[in-house]
């Protein structure tokens, strides 16, 4: 259907007077004596088209002035006769499809928790059509930005045989009869598809450390799935990953380009997305264009682990979980550190080898590894990245040490035999991006239809 977009319309000074088609879905009507307004979203902008009805020339269907219809209107463009912008005098008001009274989109009952339950509907509201707009601009800023910093985009493939994180929290593919009987988990997965034991990717670090160390740059962005029967606002079991992967790095390199990611994308919300962060700044978090300002503008502080528990352990009467050396950041450490020490983000570096996985560098101290999480405010640990081992020794002795069959990660070590280089990267969580971005409080609020421990819907 030939029509145009509505921001186009609201915005474009040179359209007033210009004949237009639009389309939309119904979002209030209002109607007195003489003149009825309707109020039309057709998904492009943040902002409404006002239409404007002289009823003494045309007498719309009943069933395009109700709430969720969606409706086709052919009139002329003028400037809008309160605010900025342009509105619409209506010639013509056509139903393209009518909606009932029923409709769930309702302003007395659209609380979050009611809308997750119906995620196909949802995006009609001001909230969620503004997160994904966010979310689509945040997507295209992160292409953008590795496009031009010379990376290589790959695919890395969601089916395999190898656990990244060496956690075993993979969902299995397989195409074995629920009731599948064999003498032995050899046979069992021998008369399956792929004829190994295969699952659902974690990560695509592996793959991705593969295409550096052949291409030198590479980004993977896609979606990984993790069977963490973890039931917080913070974790899903399928999230999307940006996860770049640069040869000759070093942990200082990782940091750098980290930092420098963040801002680029940050930067680009704000400018791409004013209308949008300004209703989540009302309604979802004070001080966000601030918070998201500051991050833009101003350097990340550093410290490592070991730095951070001294900075802890002296508030443990405070931690619902006091911390010791040895011990994993909780999300109250985290917020400590990033809203009342650092005030901003920061990276903490050199964890102990026992709590990172079994890639990353072990450092000359033999107690820890060239690891780095970036903390931000609000949100936590957003980034986890380090320097990856390079040496096939100290490699294997990792494996070893968490009972790891090398013979399920022969290619990953074939990488530290043949020309091996320096090398690091790091993975965002691009959910948890886009909460930061958007002040949401729960995961489940930024992907389109969410999938966690006991909820699909």
């Amino acid at each position: 259907m030939k029509h145009t977009d509505i921001k186009q319309v609201l915005l474009s000074a040179d359209m007033v007077g210009s004949e237009v088609v639009v389309c939309g879905w119904v979002r209030t009507f209002r109607d007195s004596a003489q003149v009825a307004f309707l109020e039309l979203s057709d998904g492009t902008s943040f902002r409404k088209l006002q239409v404007v009805i002289d009823k003494s020339a045309l007498q719309p269907d009943p069933e395009t002035t109700k709430l969720g219809a969606s409706v086709a209107v052919k009139g002329t463009v003028v400037k809008a006769y309160k605010g900025d912008g342009n509105e619409l005098n209506a010639k013509e008001v056509a139903l393209l499809g009518k909606c009932p009274p029923e409709y769930p989109i309702q302003k007395k009952r659209t609380t979050l928790e009611f809308l997750r339950g119906i995620p196909h509907l949802r995006l009609r509201t001001n909230t969620f059509a503004a997160v994904f707009r966010v979310r689509s601009v945040a997507a295209q800023a992160i292409h953008r930005y590795f496009h031009e910093h010379g990376y290589y985009y790959i695919n890395a493939p969601l089916i395999t045989a190898s656990d990244c994180e060496g956690a075993g929290e993979m969902f299995r593919v397989t195409t074995q009869p629920w009731n599948a009987a064999a003498e032995s988990e050899r046979e069992y997965f021998k008369n399956d598809f792929f004829g190994v034991k295969a699952g659902l990717s974690v990560s695509g670090q592996l793959e991705g450390e593969v295409a550096a160390t052949a291409l030198g740059k590479i980004y993977t962005f896609g979606p990984s799935f993790r069977a963490e029967n973890s039931n917080t606002t913070r974790h899903l079991a399928e999230f999307w990953h940006v996860e770049p992967e640069i040869a000759f790095a070093e942990l200082p390199d990782v940091i750098e380009i980290a930092e420098d990611m963040l801002r680029y994308l940050v930067r680009a919300v704000l400018a791409e997305c004013p209308d949008e962060l300004k209703f989540f700044d009302t309604f979802a978090e004070k001080g966000l264009i601030e918070k998201l300002s500051a991050v833009a503008d101003s350097d990340f502080a550093v410290c490592t682990y070991t730095e951070a528990i001294a900075i802890l352990e002296k508030q443990n009467a405070h931690f619902q979980f006091p911390v010791k050396w040895g011990s994993d950041l909780q999300s109250e450490h985290e917020k400590y550190l990033t809203e009342v020490v650092f005030k901003r983000p920061v990276f903490v570096t050199d964890y102990p080898k026992e709590i990172k996985s079994f890639y990353m560098k072990q450092n000359a101290d033999g107690k820890t590894v060239a690891a780095t999480d970036l903390l931000v405010p609000g949100i936590g640990e957003i980034i986890g990245g380090s320097e990856r081992e390079a040496d096939l020794g100290k490699l294997r002795q990792a494996m070893v040490a968490r009972g790891m069959d090398e013979a399920a990660y022969r290619q990953y070590l074939d990488l530290r035999r043949f020309g091996s280089v320096p090398h690091g990267g790091f993975g965002l969580g691009f959910e948890r991006f886009v909460m930061y971005c958007t002040g949401m409080e729960n995961i489940r609020d930024v992907t389109l239809f969410p999938r966690a421990v006991k909820y699909i819907p």
